[in-house]
C-alpha cells in the first residue's frame, strides 16, 4: 500500500511525462496503480498524518495530548490500538470536548462512549494512535518516564493554552478556596477561586508547570503531587485561557 506523499509524487510525474509507461519507469510503480490514481484522482483518507504530513490540527492535537496525560491511556488491541480518555460524567462539556477533539485529530472515523460507574469512557481505535502519542508504554504513566518529542514541545509551545485545557479539564479542579483572619479584633472569612492540578508524575507535573510559564500563568507547587494557581491575577488569566469545567 502506498503512502499519500508517494502517491501525491508519482501524479507529479505523470502530469510531465510522455506516457503512463514513462512514468512507470521513472517511479517503479506499475502502470495500473498509475492509470487508477490518475483517473480517481481522490485518494482515501491517509492512515497516518504524523507518519506522513503532518498533523491536520496541532491545536486539537495538543489539547488531545493534555487530555491523554492526564486520563487517557492507549490499549493494544488484536487489530488496532484504542485511544481512551476518562470523564467524569457529571462533566458533558468535557465528554463532547474529547470526542470533538478526537474527531479532529482522526477524522472520518467513528468515536465511541461508553458509560462506567461515574465516568463516560470516550474511544477511538486507530493503528497509529502510538505514533501521536509516542508516550504510550507498559505500565502506569507515573511509574515510568515522560518526556515529549521535539515535535510534540514544538506544538505545546505554539499552543498552550489548549495543552492546558485538556490537563486541567481532566486531572484539575477550580473550587472557592476559604480562609479566616483576624481584621480589627474580628474574625472574617474570605472565599476565593483557585485551580489545582494533581498528578503522581513528577514528569507530567513539569510539562504543567512548563506549559503555565508558556501562558504566563503564575503557579506554585501545593504538595508534593498538586500544583497550584491561586492568584487572582492567575486564576483569571487561566479562567479565560481553557475555560471552566462543565
Amino acid at each position: 500500500m502506498y503512502s499519500d506523499s508517494i502517491r501525491r509524487q508519482a501524479l507529479a510525474v505523470l502530469s510531465k511525462a510522455s506516457s503512463v509507461s514513462e512514468a512507470s519507469r521513472l517511479t517503479g510503480i506499475n502502470r495500473a496503480t498509475l492509470r487508477e490514481w490518475r483517473d480517481h484522482p481522490s485518494p482515501r483518507r491517509l492512515e497516518c498524518p504524523r507518519c506522513e504530513d503532518g498533523l491536520l490540527d496541532p491545536a486539537a492535537y495538543a489539547a488531545l495530548l493534555g487530555f491523554y496525560l492526564g486520563d487517557g491511556h492507549i490499549a493494544r488491541m488484536a487489530r488496532h490500538y484504542a485511544l481512551r480518555v476518562s470523564c467524569d460524567v457529571a462533566y458533558s462539556r468535557i465528554i463532547n470536548d474529547v470526542e470533538a477533539l478526537m474527531l479532529a485529530v482522526h477524522p472520518g472515523r467513528p468515536v465511541f462512549k461508553v458509560k462506567a460507574p461515574g465516568c463516560v469512557v470516550v474511544n477511538s481505535n486507530w493503528m497509529h494512535w502510538p505514533c501521536l502519542f509516542p508516550q504510550h508504554g507498559p505500565g502506569r504513566k507515573h511509574e515510568r518516564p515522560i518526556s515529549l518529542e521535539d515535535w510534540q514541545r514544538s506544538i505545546v509551545e505554539a499552543y498552550p493554552a489548549a495543552f492546558l485545557r485538556g490537563l486541567f479539564h481532566s486531572d484539575g479542579s477550580r473550587f472557592e478556596n476559604s480562609v479566616r483572619r483576624v481584621v480589627t479584633g474580628d474574625w472574617k472569612r474570605y472565599d476565593y477561586p483557585r485551580w489545582q492540578f494533581t498528578n503522581h508524575s513528577a514528569d507530567i507535573r513539569e510539562l504543567c508547570c512548563w506549559a503555565l510559564d508558556l501562558a504566563g500563568v503564575p503557579w506554585r507547587q501545593s504538595n508534593r503531587f498538586v500544583i497550584s494557581v491561586s492568584t487572582r491575577a492567575g486564576v483569571a488569566r487561566l479562567d479565560q485561557l481553557i475555560g471552566m469545567k462543565g
